[in-house]
This record gives C-alpha cells, structure tokens and sequence, in this order.
C-alpha cells in the first residue's frame, strides 16, 4: 500500500512553509508525514533551533494520531479536562501546542500532517498552515 502523500507533495509543503518562515523572519523546522505518522520530509533551516527537530515531526505526528490541529488540544489537555496528561502516555511523542496540522485529501481522508518548531506556537502554526495550503492530495 502507498503512502497518502506523495514525496513531491510533501516537497512542496517544506517549500511552502519555508518561504512562510522567511516571511515570519524565523527558521524553521519542517515535517511532513503521512497517514500512518511516518516521516517523508523534513528540513532544518538555516540558523534553526536544534531542538526544533524532534518537536516538529511530533507535533506532525501528535496532528495525524489526534485527527486535529495540535493548537486544538490545548483546552483538552488543561488540569480538570478530558485528556489532561495524555502526553505522559505516549513516551514523550506527544505534542500538545501550536504548529502541528492535519493534511485531509480531497474527499476529506486523513492524509498526513505538518509539524513546524522553532518559533513562538502562533509563528509555529502559521508555518505550518502555509503548508498545508500547498498541499494538493
């Protein structure tokens, strides 16, 4: 079985988010992955936040296993609400703020993610969401 997206789509979602980050005057650290959370692109840009690395392709993943935008999960995830501490579950994959999106196809299936790190979870997620307006599934 193939991925639900294609190497030169995720391309042209690092493309994208990229061009976003120089907008936003941040380099970024940029995954896509597809429906199963595996990794087809990555790029660090220049001058990136090291860190950034692992964070973007979870928050890419965390987009893809929750069905939703990452910045969507915060009210779920505060002390008292239904998912509170769900993040210490999943041995650190999880993450639970801004700059994770979720890539739906045409017919509105699942069909991958994009995780950005590396700016404030406003600038993450606007990166991000530069992405997956690129994307063509």
């Amino acid at each position: 079985m193939g991925r639900n997206i294609t190497l030169e789509q995720a391309d042209a979602i690092v493309t994208a988010c990229k061009s976003e980050a120089q907008t936003v005057g941040q380099p970024m650290n940029i995954a896509v992955v597809d429906d199963g959370g595996n990794l087809v692109a990555f790029a660090a840009m220049d001058d990136t936040k090291l860190i950034g690395e692992n964070i973007s392709q979870r928050k890419a993943l965390t987009s893809v296993m929750f069905q939703m935008d990452t910045r969507d999960l915060v009210p779920l995830v505060q002390p008292g609400a239904a998912l509170y501490g769900i993040e210490s579950t999943s041995e650190g994959n999880l993450v639970v703020f801004g700059g994770g999106v979720l890539l739906r196809d045409r017919d509105g299936h699942v069909a991958g993610g994009v995780g950005v790190s590396a700016g404030t979870v406003v600038e993450d997620h606007q990166v991000a969401d530069a992405g997956r307006k690129a994307y063509t599934g």
